[in-house]
């Protein structure tokens, strides 16, 4: 029970930014007016991606540290739970710009961006399964790993900060910040990234226990 308490947590904060996140008053702001509500589903999803992105490289650089497969397992299941927050990031982004900027993709630089980071990180997934040795995989995975991170933060942060963008906070369009002094949303997005974060976590460790039990099982039929 003890170790399963950030799980009824991830629960309660998601079932809290499901009703509230849905049902609560907004802010009515000109253009997005109920469509608000996409903020605590897609910018709290990539914030919790963000996150899990960076686990991974910590891990990623202890296991060229210390060469233990373990330590892969928990870059490698982390950066898959990632990936699958960053499609649904980018699939809520699309439907909350069908209703605020009339089409579900406008080749943004922030939406063009993403999908470019997306792909680098399926790339990453495609390198991996190419490779059948588990230490040369783990080591140019973790490799891979580090550079696509240094190259993804200022790929969705910086550069599009550069240029015109319809995004909030860049080419000079105001962010949230900005024009949003209703604290009602704060209550739900901040709680929100803690959530979809832990339910990540939760995915990733599972995944890395079956990884485990399947690598045990595989060298106990070799050596038999």
């Amino acid at each position: 029970m003890r170790q399963s308490w950030w799980k009824i947590l991830a629960i309660g904060l998601l079932l809290y930014t499901l009703t509230a996140g849905l049902i609560m008053d907004v802010p009515r702001l000109p253009i997005l007016n109920e469509t608000i509500r996409a903020l605590h589903f897609h910018v709290t999803m990539w914030f919790g991606m963000i996150l899990m992105l960076v686990v991974a490289v910590i891990y990623s650089i202890k296991y060229l540290r210390s060469n233990n497969l373990r330590h892969d397992d928990m870059a490698i299941e982390f950066t898959n739970a990632a990936i699958l927050f960053g499609v649904l990031g980018i699939l809520t982004g699309m439907l909350w710009a069908k209703f605020t900027w009339g089409d579900y993709w406008s080749g943004d630089p922030k939406q063009n961006a993403s999908a470019i980071g997306i792909l680098m990180y399926f790339a990453y997934l495609i390198l991996r399964g190419s490779i059948t040795d588990p230490q040369q995989r783990a080591r140019i995975g973790a490799v891979y790993n580090i550079f696509a991170f240094a190259a993804f933060i200022p790929l969705i942060f910086v550069l599009p900060r550069l240029t015109d963008s319809l995004h909030p906070g860049n080419g000079g369009n105001p962010g949230f910040n900005a024009y949003d002094l209703d604290s009602k949303l704060r209550m739900i997005f901040y709680p929100a990234i803690l959530g979809w974060t832990l339910l990540g976590a939760w995915i990733a460790t599972v995944r890395v226990r079956i990884r485990r039990v399947e690598r045990h099982l595989e060298d106990k039929m070799f050596n038999s």
